[in-house]
């Protein structure tokens, strides 16, 4: 078990080295990403679901539910359920957007290496020019596979809130 954690820690620290230091910060960023995506997760399939109830209870105990007040203290509650529900999705799309971004630096960061091994031996060490190439490739690949899984992880939150959202305010107007 010891050996076999330590190939496996070996084997990541060896990507991350030929990936540079801009595999670093896009690894930190899916870290962050997809720890909202979990804590938004967990909220939506345990504390929402009693939340959502207690509103439920709270619309249905109300004598008057057809009046401007009642429509408003209606809105109110199904308002102050979006905003519990949707924090931190905008933090999930903006990380989705920053991870290839990052990849394209890290092309960038890659291809000045190349560049300089370049104008240093001539061009004709292709060898040399390995390690600039691997950091130009690697940071692009973990940005882009961080972007996609990250517009699946988001693309699903998003419409279960949407959907949870419209059938709150469903059943709540069925009570009228």
């Amino acid at each position: 078990m010891y050996f076999a954690l330590m190939d496996f820690y070996d084997s990541i620290s060896g990507f991350m080295d030929r990936g540079g230091s801009v595999l670093w910060v896009i690894a930190f960023l899916l870290l962050l990403k997809f720890s909202l995506v979990f804590e938004r997760l967990w909220y939506l399939y345990s504390t929402h679901t009693k939340r959502t109830k207690q509103t439920l209870a709270a619309w249905n105990a109300r004598a008057d539910k057809s009046s401007w007040k009642a429509r408003q203290i209606r809105m109110m509650m199904i308002s102050q359920l979006s905003l519990d529900l949707r924090a931190g999705l905008n933090m999930i799309e903006a990380l989705v957007v920053i991870c290839p971004l990052l990849g394209l630096l890290g092309t960038v960061t890659g291809m000045i290496e190349v560049f300089f091994v370049m104008a240093i031996t001539g061009g004709g060490d292709a060898k040399s020019m390995a390690g600039g190439v691997s950091k130009a490739t690697i940071p692009t690949m973990a940005g882009m596979v961080g972007a996609l899984s990250g517009i699946f992880a988001f693309n699903f939150l998003k419409n279960k809130v949407d959907k949870d959202l419209e059938l709150l305010a469903d059943h709540m107007a069925l009570n009228n």
